[in-house]
């Protein structure tokens, strides 16, 4: 099959922890084409459980979304299996030695891609959903003056204490597995990812989305029916490509950018772009409350809730036409100026 999608080597690369990387790639997917001025570039990262197939769904449901007038670039993120990961980086870095890739790896990374491989200097927006739009405010924090707008919906600048509790308790159902074997399965821990899915499932849509019977809109018939396809779907992952993005995601956190020196205050407050913070008002990975901080620490910012009992999922890529309008709005004013 050919792939839709390029590669850029970056060689090694020292990551943030001082461990290298080898023979580094991030894998990427553009539409559209760089304008003359070097103006129309729109950055999308991809998320938990994304790559860049996912990210054109966005691009399919908002019409703001435009490639006949803006530059997109959708960027793997590392850990993804298709960037470099756990589970296609050969000897002595496959599997559970994949050295750890933070958000400022992943974030720094791009950049060189962006500027090397792409010519772009300028990005006019930076969007994405859960772990891609903490990226977004890693993007306006780690580079202020590269960065026009941001819109992270469903997402925060750092993972909670209660955040960092949920992701244990998913990362404890894989390791239950026996098979598991430190990373050095011989076959997949497929109870592992069985129980990390079901796990999964009880935090990604509300109570009322279960109460209400919200989940035979996407067709399921039952609760079991919904958690018997969240376990097919993490089947289909790797198991240490799960747990390395896993731990990226724990440690997410703009004021770890070495110019902030662990002052998140101060990194919210260094972000320049004009943004538009978006959660659910259900979500319960990213809650308002959170996003509500940390918007009050910006200074070009607002805070704008949606109001669903889709939680955290209401943002999946098309699922719920009414998000995808909202998004729409949102992202048509940032680009609009």
């Amino acid at each position: 099959m050919e792939r839709d999608y390029q590669v850029y080597p970056l060689g090694d690369v020292t990551l943030q922890s001082g461990a290298v990387l080898a023979d580094a790639k991030l894998a990427y997917k553009t539409w559209g084409a760089l304008s003359a001025a070097g103006d129309n570039v729109i950055v999308m990262p991809t998320y938990y459980t994304g790559t860049h197939v996912h990210n054109e769904g966005y691009i399919d449901a908002i019409a703001a979304l435009d490639p006949e007038r803006y530059f997109i670039v959708s960027i793997d993120m590392f850990g993804n299996g298709v960037s470099s990961s756990p589970s296609n980086t050969p000897p002595p870095h496959d599997g559970p030695r994949f050295p750890r890739t933070t958000l400022y790896d992943n974030v720094a990374c791009q950049h060189r891609l962006l500027g090397e491989a792409l010519g772009v200097a300028r990005i006019r927006l930076v969007t994405g959903w859960s772990m891609a739009g903490c990226q977004s405010f890693q993007w306006a924090a780690q580079y202020p003056d590269m960065v026009e707008a941001i819109l992270p919906f469903c997402a925060a600048a750092r993972a909670s204490p209660h955040n960092i509790v949920f992701l244990e308790g998913v990362k404890a159902a894989l390791l239950a597995d026996a098979a598991w074997n430190g990373g050095d399965y011989r076959a997949p821990p497929e109870a592992g990812l069985r129980a990390f899915g079901r796990v999964y499932a009880g935090w990604g849509f509300s109570q009322v989305f279960y109460r209400d019977g919200h989940y035979r809109e996407l067709g399921f018939e039952t609760v079991e029916d919904l958690l018997l396809d969240w376990e097919r779907d993490h089947l289909t992952w790797d198991a240490n490509d799960l747990l390395h993005m896993l731990w990226t995601w724990q440690n997410s956190d703009i004021g770890a950018i070495p110019a902030y020196g662990g002052d998140f205050e101060k990194a919210l407050g260094a972000i320049r772009a004009r943004t538009i913070v978006a959660p659910c008002s259900s979500d319960f990975y990213f809650p308002p409350d959170d996003n509500a901080i940390e918007v009050g620490h910006m200074q070009f910012a607002e805070l704008r809730v949606f109001d669903s009992p889709w939680g955290h999922c209401v943002a999946s890529p098309g699922v719920r036409p009414e998000f995808s309008r909202f998004l729409d709005g949102c992202i048509g004013e940032l680009l609009g100026g």
